[in-house]
């Protein structure tokens, strides 16, 4: 066990680091930046850290307990995923433990012994206990290295899954100033992570977001007219991927179900997942899932947190999740094992309309709304976009790799032997037709269209702005504009900003933000 004098003299020893990850964890290196976030945390410095699914969040607070030598207090959701971390840990020789509800006494009090110790130890707790002040007055006098926040985005209004005991955690903050806090999420827009910065009340936190480039995984969507072109989709996807486990996630408990009654008439080993099923059917079916005897899994956005199956050959988002967090979290289960994976959204007008009644229906306030309709038509635009899909998630959530090109999503390479093909009957709709030279803003439906040769040009012209656009921005091309409202636009052809009001997609805030340049694009035809 490393001493804690030989880490005060130095404490970014990177032989020291490299020992220990082999040791304590039996691994050759680290993976992209969980160094940079260790040696933040090891320093003293609160971390924000946005590592995707897969990308090794859990080192990051497990290494600094082992290196340091001290307690470390992880704050997380889920009590199944709290148990996976111990028992792994344990199996690695790393005194560790977690309190939840149901626990025995004797088990309770057992962590506590081992802890009084001193010493290496990993305490997973629920957000809920935090608040207790027994708990409370308990961590005033111990010696922490880090209290580590994990699935942090559930801190935030603005992130898709915020939770009411999350907010409260700033009480952290306020007990133990001396401590420094890491705040950790698979996926968080810089909205979101300055939002958890000040509501843990975090002192200038280093910002360290990496890792979500995913080399292996082929990015497609395909607009679906109808449920029986989505439906033969989804079936040809499920034949291109003969290998490997599937997920394939809706959008309802509803259609979870009924889609996984069609699918078992036709294929063997297939299961569901849902909230609403009783705790014993989910335990029962994610334990099927993991050990093999379901290969296709439909579910709801349930399922996911804490789910590490390596070969995951592909994720399919039969309806289009709220936002493009969602998206890419759930996208984020295929391929962990470094080997060649497919994720594919079926979008369709229909989806939307799924997404617009949850928010409508919803009794959130007013501001946590106007953000939810701007995530989805983020989303909407990210599926009708045109340019890079890997790329564009790179700029989205500021990653600190950036590309122009990746060569393995259907903008890059259309005709890669890894796209899941329209059969036959799923070609036949939508037939394409010469457009009229005007469509109103009301009911744009521009798939198949062919634009004439000056639209064309306009199209192109468009294209090439929204691209310097978003560079200069250090956006996406999709949070500019997404590809409906530049073909509406080609056909339209504008003259003036009141002219712009008519075009789908283009409201009060982007008229005012891009209403000019459009102009300026358009007048040099």
């Amino acid at each position: 066990m490393i001493q804690p004098q030989a880490v005060a003299e130095n404490p970014h020893d990177q032989n020291l680091m490299e020992k220990t990850l082999q040791t304590s964890f039996g691994l050759s290196q680290f993976r992209i930046g969980q160094k940079e976030i260790i040696s933040g945390i090891l320093s003293g410095k609160d971390v924000l850290a946005v590592l995707p699914t897969g990308g090794g969040k859990s080192l990051c607070f497990q290494f600094p307990a082992v290196y340091a030598n001290k307690l470390v207090i992880v704050i997380s959701p889920l009590i199944a995923l709290m148990k996976d971390q111990v028992m792994s840990l344990q199996k690695k020789g790393i005194p560790s433990g977690c309190l939840y509800a149901g626990q025995s006494d004797a088990e309770k009090i057992q962590i506590f012994k081992d802890i009084e110790k001193g010493g290496t130890y990993l305490l997973y707790l629920s957000p809920e206990r935090v608040q207790k002040e027994g708990f409370q007055r308990w961590i005033q006098n111990r010696a922490i290295a880090v209290f580590a926040i994990d699935e942090a985005h559930c801190v935030s209004q603005w992130g898709h899954d915020f939770r009411e005991e999350y907010s409260q955690l700033e009480i952290l903050k306020r007990l133990r100033p001396d401590v420094p806090i890491l705040a950790l999420t698979a996926s968080a827009t810089p909205t979101v992570l300055a939002d958890i910065s000040i509501n843990l009340k975090l002192k200038s936190p280093e910002r360290r977001v990496h890792g979500f480039y995913r080399s292996n995984l082929y990015y497609q969507v395909e607009f679906c007219a109808d449920e029986e072109t989505k439906m033969s989709l989804l079936m040809q996807a499920i034949n291109q991927s003969p290998e490997g486990r599937v997920i394939i996630y809706c959008g309802t408990r509803k259609v979870t179900e009924e889609l996984a009654a069609y699918l078992q008439k036709h294929l063997d080993h297939v299961g569901y997942y849902h909230a609403g099923l009783s705790t014993a059917e989910r335990t029962e079916t994610q334990e099927a899932y993991a050990n093999g005897d379901l290969r296709i899994l439909v579910a709801t956005n349930a399922f996911g947190m804490g789910i590490d199956q390596p070969d995951v050959r592909l994720v399919a988002h039969y309806q289009m999740p709220a936002n493009i967090d969602s998206l890419y979290q759930e996208m984020g289960r295929a391929g962990r094992d470094g080997l060649e994976s497919t994720c594919l959204m079926l979008y369709s007008k229909k989806d939307k309309g799924l997404q617009t009644y949850f928010i409508t229906s919803s009794e959130a306030p007013k501001e946590i709304k106007n953000a939810r309709w701007r995530n989805l038509d983020a989303l909407v635009n990210y599926a009708e976009g045109g340019e890079c899909r890997h790329a564009e998630i790179l700029t989205y959530y500021k990653d600190a790799q950036r590309i122009e090109k990746c060569g393995h999503c259907d903008t890059c390479l259309p005709k890669s032997t890894r796209k899941i093909e329209r059969p036959v009957a799923a070609l036949k709709a939508p037939t394409k037709t010469k457009t009229r030279s005007k469509v109103s803003k009301t009911n744009v439906d521009l798939d198949g269209v062919e634009f004439d040769e000056a639209q064309e040009a306009r199209f192109q012209l468009l294209k090439k702005w929204r691209k310097e656009k978003a560079k200069e921005l250090d956006v996406p091309a999709f949070v500019v504009f997404g590809d409906m409202t530049l073909k509406h636009l080609a056909i339209q052809n504008p003259q003036s900003l009141d002219d712009l009001k008519n075009v789908h997609g283009i409201g009060e805030a982007k008229l005012a933000k891009f209403g000019w340049d459009i102009m300026a694009e358009l007048g040099q035809q």
